[in-house]
Parts: C-alpha cells; structure tokens; sequence
C-alpha cells in the first residue's frame, strides 16, 4: 500500500517537496543551534553575534532581484535544487570560517540561498495544489517544523560525542545532500515561464510581467506584510521563549527549554491538521481566527506572569500562528511569480531578522515588552487578513 502511495504522482510530489522544506529547517537549526560554539570559537562579544544574526537577514532582505532573476531563468524546480545543494556546503564554509569577517559573509550568502530556496519550494508547493486540487502547503510547512527538530535532536547527539563543530555540520551537511538526492526526481517540471507556473496570466506581455514585481500591487504589499509580521512572531518565539521561562517566569533550567518545545510542537500538530482546515473553512477565516489566537493568548500570558500561563500562552503562538505562511504563499503564488518572490523575500527577512530586533527591543526596555511586540506582530496579521484575496477553497 505505502509503495502505491509513493508511485501516485501527487504523493511522490509532495515528498520530494516535503524534502525542500526539510531540508531548509534542518539547515537553519543546525547553525543555530552552535551559534554558542562559533561564538566562542571566533571569540565573538554578544553584540557581535547580534550582527551576525542580522547578516543573514540582510541577505535575505536584499536578494529579492536576484531571486525574482534566477526564478526566470532556472524555474523554481532546478534553483530549488540548485540552492538546496549550496546551503549544505554553505555549512561547511560556516564551520571552517577563520575570523569573524568570512563568518559574516558566509551568513550573507546564506541568507541569500535561504531566498532561493523559501521561494522555488513554495511555487513548488503552491504548482502541487493547482496541478491536483488538492491542499497540502500546510503539510508542507510542518516538515520544516520536522526538519528543525531533527536538527536540534542530532545537534544534542554531537555534541554528547565531540564539541567540534566541523564535525557537527559535515554530518548535516550529508544528511542535507540525501534530501536533495530524494528531491531530486519528484519535482514538478515547469509549465511555460517561470511567471506562469506561479500562476501569472499567460497572457501577460513580457513588458507586463517585468514591471509587475517592481510596482506591486496593493493586495501584494498586504500579504508582504502578514508574511513578514507572521515570521516575525514565529522565529522570535522560537529564540526567546526559554529565555523569557528562565528570567521572567523564573523557570528552573530543566524547564526552560519547554518554550521551544511547545511552540515547535503545537506548530508541527497544527500544521498537520491545517489542510482541512483550510478545506472547511477557507484560508482567509483560518489565517484571521489564528493569528488572533496568537495575539491574545501570549498578551493574556505576558500580563497573568507566572510558567503554567507562559506555556498556555506560547501553545496559543504554534496553533494560532501555525498555517499563516502557508496560506500566505498560496495566495502570493496565485498573483504571480515576482509576488511570490516578494512576499517569500519579506518571510524569510522577517524569520532571520525579526529575533534579533526583539533582541533590541528587550534590551532597551524588558523581554516582557519585547514579547509583547510579538504579540502585536501577530495582531497585525490578522488585520492584514482582511485585505488579502485569498484563493477558493480546495479539496
């Protein structure tokens, strides 16, 4: 029976997609979770992590041209392949980085490559559901849940075995080049241009499509901005949740880790179910109702204080939060390929960017403060969830 599946062309697509999205979480936890280590190795002052952190949001941020170029040129099957593949030896170049400097560059390019990559898996998933008529970006994005973890669990192996990081990131390194080889043959070929698989109007003129990515269109600068305050919320609850259960919640640090595992849990749970979700109610009713959950769960949270109300609220983070990226790709994709760029770019800008400027924002007043700019963040998404189009709902 499990061999049928995997011959059925919607199922073999979506596990050679589901290997993308692995495969990007696996690579982002990895080198985050020896951020420590590297400190220590390049001798590095907090500040300086800080910035290193920010380099490659800033490699995201400005590798939206290059992007939208490479997704003409290549489609989004072979530059997903293609990135895929340089993020795994991206980890090797991290771990032989010699001094700060190349470090910095290296986070660079990284940020650049996760563009690449965040933008030519989610065509692919949104080209899945428009080939079959079938929802399953939802499913798609718990495998980037799924990938993280897997990353934190041999990240805890190594580092029982060897504190060096060399080691640590060539085991990743071949655990991310079997993915690209398990990607490899389910991808979904191109139809036509780049802008069409996406779902431009093929009738478009080429002049048309050109300018369309320059001048963005007022539902496009919406979801920009869901997606980038959506991200925002989803990666700053992944790096400062224990951080706020040590300090503030004066949690032992047995327990401080359980902020990360219940966002990251809830959010792989709800992705898992989302799908029908959005099947039953519809993405713009699922993306609304969930990032208003998020908001005032972790606002109740943050004004009640205390552990037990911490972790009630960082639940109401993953379940609420869990399917607004994926929705939100779905419907940039369904107004063409440089949208899908564009919002793709402000996610992955706002998922490496976003931590280090609650970072700023709890250092200059309170983590309280900066959480609760997190919840705001969410707050704005499902405002912004109002003003989007999204797509008909699909079986």
């Amino acid at each position: 029976m499990r061999v049928l599946r995997v011959r059925d062309p919607f199922h073999r697509s979506q596990l050679a997609i589901a290997a993308l999205f692995c495969s990007l979480g696996f690579q982002y936890a990895t080198w985050a979770s020896r951020i420590p280590a590297i400190k220590e190795d390049l001798g590095l002052s907090a500040a300086e992590v800080g910035v290193l952190l920010m380099a490659a949001g800033i490699g995201a941020a400005v590798s939206f041209p290059l992007v939208a170029v490479l997704m003409r040129r290549l489609g989004s099957q072979r530059l997903a392949l293609l990135s895929a593949l340089c993020l795994a030896l991206l980890l090797l170049a991290l771990a032989g980085a010699p001094n700060y400097p190349v470090a910095l560059l290296v986070m660079c390019v990284d940020g650049v490559l996760v563009g690449c990559l965040n933008v030519a898996m989610n065509a692919q998933g949104a080209e899945l559901e428009k080939r079959y008529e079938r929802n399953a970006m939802a499913r798609l994005h718990a495998t980037f849940s799924g990938g993280s973890l897997l990353a934190a669990l041999l990240a805890s192996g190594m580092n029982a075995v060897t504190s060096a990081v060399a080691a640590h990131f060539g085991a990743a390194a071949l655990f991310l080049l079997l993915l690209v080889v398990c990607a490899r043959t389910g991808l979904l070929p191109e139809q036509g241009a780049a802008g069409e698989e996406a779902g431009a109007a093929p009738d478009a003129s080429p002049e048309k499509k050109k300018s369309k990515w320059t001048v963005p269109s007022r539902v496009t600068l919406w979801m920009c901005v869901a997606m980038a305050f959506g991200t925002v919320t989803e990666g700053a609850m992944n790096d400062w949740s224990a951080l706020y259960l040590e300090d503030v919640a004066e949690a032992s640090a047995e327990l401080a880790p359980l902020g990360i595992a219940v966002v990251s849990g809830m959010m792989v749970v709800a992705r898992l179910f989302a799908d029908g979700w959005r099947s039953r109610w519809g993405d713009g009713r699922v993306v609304l109702t969930g990032s208003v959950l998020a908001g005032a769960g972790l606002s109740l949270a943050l004004l009640s204080g205390g552990l037990v109300p911490a972790l009630l609220g960082f639940a109401c983070v993953g379940l609420g939060i869990a399917a607004v990226t994926p929705c939100v790709y779905v419907a940039a994709a369904g107004q063409g390929s440089d949208s899908l760029t564009l919002v793709a770019a402000m996610g992955t800008t706002g998922l490496l960017a976003g931590p280090p400027l609650i970072g700023f924002i709890a250092h200059a007043s309170s983590l309280v403060w900066g959480l609760a700019a997190v919840a705001a963040s969410a707050l704005v998404v499902s405002a912004c969830s109002t003003r989007i189009r999204w797509p008909a709902t699909t079986g």
